[in-house]
């Protein structure tokens, strides 16, 4: 048995030889995601001839490496190199041009060896220094892994991502600045494979992302689309099987939205097992170098007009309850808190000076880069680091994002539509920045009517931000109607909310959504009792509390502080308990973050799923509405 075994092992090794791979034992630090971008693959060819490293990925660890199928190759380049002058007497009618035609040189370079040719005119007789080159021949290795690739028409980011072998969040991570909604003529950053490399993107076909833990059973009865349909469609399948993140194309007209799985909320008071002392460190700029304790007037003014100041205060005070009420659940905290001060170099004093590898996790720190220190820090002791009030774009697999993705909030969204769609006629109102992603809207809701706004009379390379009252004449009817407003315009929100009102009359039910909620709804000239007229719906993070209900979290604050609670404060609570109770119910915050584990506290709720990219991502979001001037969650 042991040969038989030896001789798979050669066989496999020569084989992995014949083919130029390449293995790449781990470094502390190192994660997938960086060792793919360091030898110019994707997370998805290491996975696929590593199919362990999804579950047991730590140093030491030996990874085989494929052929990049990235262009990398070596550029010649000519240079030239100064090797001295030539006297020249300028003769009669002879001209700058000519000198730099005759002796090889640019005119630029003739005026650089002779300053006052910047100020005077050539003239006869003048004596001037004609520079001299010599051609070098260099061979340059360049890190041309990336390319620019200029958005079509017809593209969709599922599309480009598909085309390029990458998945959409490596699209938007290398390109940090993309539009929402890309247009075409944008010029997109996009990896510099071989052309035979891309695939063909076509209009009559669909394109849908693989989600984390989706087999072919499950897309089967998502998609209708069996294994061998989806093999024939990406022939790439038999080689590397379902990737999560991977771009399949599907045939058109396949409806790629179906509903996320309903979890039932998870009460963690009956789980509590682990009543060992938790160690808690609470990283936060609180800049405490910049106040001055003894002048506690200037203090308060200066936490009045720091509002960045107020939040972190307020999160502080939320973390300090929520400690009391663990305490009161038998859990025992020993928490530390640092000051980052906002700057990465006193984050990275902090990580050198102290030693949390004992630590049961880390909340923060808020600033982006400070966050990703500490999570790149922390990494190699598998300490959870809590992304509290930020969405890090690195990922790191110890981090935990509270907040979940804009892409989950408008999915939800959709999906709480859908549930009522046979009832329900949808219209959806767009402006020009938002077109293609209310596009794919529409194909969702095949039956719906799309209206974009007017381009602008004198530009029409621009938009102007209105629809006219005519283009939603004969438009409603008697019955519910949803309308879809996508936009980040307050002028243009502000007009569309006040024309609706007119329309909703007698039995005319009209339902304002969106997909992702901007301060284009929170404008000075938008009426909140046009928002409760039309029941505003949207996807959110957070729900208000009900004051209608009694709650001892606010009853507490109250009474403490005479005010009611910010939302940061109960963001720092809500935090901070369900990261007390899920280390209380497990043994470790791993363990107790499955995603059949939802919880819900004041106004917050975290059901984390693992990401392929790395760490674990927040999945709980709440449908919102507008109703007799409260923001309460729809049912």
């Amino acid at each position: 048995m042991k040969n038989i075994l030896a001789i798979i092992l050669i066989a496999f090794t020569i084989g992995l030889s014949a083919q130029n791979y390449i293995e790449h034992t781990v470094k502390p630090g190192e994660t997938i995601e960086s060792i793919a971008k360091g030898y110019l693959v994707t997370p998805f060819d290491i996975y696929a001839l590593n199919p362990d490293a999804k579950r047991k990925f730590q140093p030491n660890t030996v990874l085989i490496i494929p052929n990049s199928k990235v262009k990398n190759e070596s550029i010649v380049e000519d240079s030239r190199e100064l090797i001295g002058y030539k006297d020249h007497r300028v003769k009669r009618k002879e001209t700058l041009y000519g000198l730099a035609q005759e002796y090889n040189v640019s005119e630029e370079e003739i005026k650089k060896a002779n300053r006052s040719l910047y100020s005077e005119n050539l003239k006869k007789g003048d004596k001037i220094r004609i520079p001299r080159f010599k051609s070098v021949v260099s061979k340059q290795t360049l890190t041309n892994t990336v390319k620019k690739y200029t958005v079509q028409p017809q593209d969709g980011k599922w599309g480009i991502a598909y085309k390029f072998g990458i998945s959409v969040a490596d699209l938007e991570a290398l390109n940090p600045f993309m539009n929402e909604t890309i247009q075409p003529g944008d010029e997109l950053n996009v990896p510099n494979i071989h052309d035979k490399e891309e695939k063909d993107i076509e209009s009559k076909f669909g394109y849908y992302e693989v989600l984390p833990k989706e087999g072919f059973f499950r897309l089967n009865i998502k998609l209708n689309l069996t294994q061998e349909q989806l093999e024939d469609l990406n022939p790439e399948l038999k080689e590397t099987g379902l990737k999560a993140g991977m771009i399949l194309k599907v045939p058109a007209g396949v409806d790629t939205t179906s509903e996320l799985e309903a979890v039932q909320t998870t009460n963690l008071k009956s789980n509590l097992s682990n009543f060992k002392t938790k160690k808690i460190a609470l990283m936060m700029p609180y800049r405490l170098d910049r106040i001055d304790v003894d002048a506690v007037e200037e203090t308060k003014e200066k936490i009045k007009e720091d509002k960045r100041l107020s939040v972190v205060l307020d999160f502080h005070v939320g973390v300090m309850m929520a400690l009391d009420s663990a305490k009161q659940l038998g859990i025992s905290t020993d928490l530390k808190v640092f000051d980052t001060r906002y700057h990465i170099s006193k984050t990275a004093e902090i990580l050198a000076e102290n030693d949390f590898s004992d630590y049961d996790a880390v909340i923060g720190p808020m600033e982006e880069n400070s966050f990703n220190r500490v999570a790149m820090t922390l990494k190699s002791d598998n300490i959870p680091v809590i992304a509290a009030m930020i969405k890090p774009k690195q990922g790191y697999s110890n981090v935990f994002q509270t907040i979940p993705d804009e892409k989950l909030l408008s999915k939800v969204m959709i999906d709480f539509v859908k549930a009522d769609s046979l009832k329900t006629k949808v219209v959806i109102i767009s402006d020009h920045a938002h077109k293609t992603s209310s596009e794919a809207l529409q194909k969702v809701f095949p039956n719906s009517k799309l209206i974009l706004t007017q381009k602008d009379k004198k530009d029409k390379t621009k938009d102007a931000y209105y629809i006219y009252h005519a283009n939603l004449q004969n438009v409603f009817s008697a019955g519910k109607t949803v309308v879809f407003l996508e936009t980040d315009n307050s002028s243009l929100a502000s007009s569309v909310i006040s024309m609706l009102n007119g329309f909703a009359v007698d039995k005319t039910e009209i339902v304002l959504a969106t997909l992702n909620k901007g301060k284009a709804f929170e404008g000075k000239d938008i009426d909140n009792n046009n928002l409760s007229h039309l029941k505003f719906h949207y996807p959110s993070v957070h729900k208000d509390f009900d004051e209608t209900k009694s709650n001892g979290f606010v009853e507490a604050y109250r009474k403490e502080y005479g005010v009611t609670p910010s939302k940061y404060v109960a963001r720092g609570f809500d935090i901070t308990l369900d990261l007390l109770m899920r280390l209380a119910s497990a043994e470790n915050l791993y363990d107790a973050s499955t995603d059949s584990i939802e919880t819900e506290y004041i106004e917050n709720k975290f059901r984390y799923n693992k990401a392929l990219s790395g760490g674990y991502i927040n999945e709980a979001v709440y449908i919102v509405k507008y109703d007799d001037l409260r923001i309460v969650k729809a049912e």
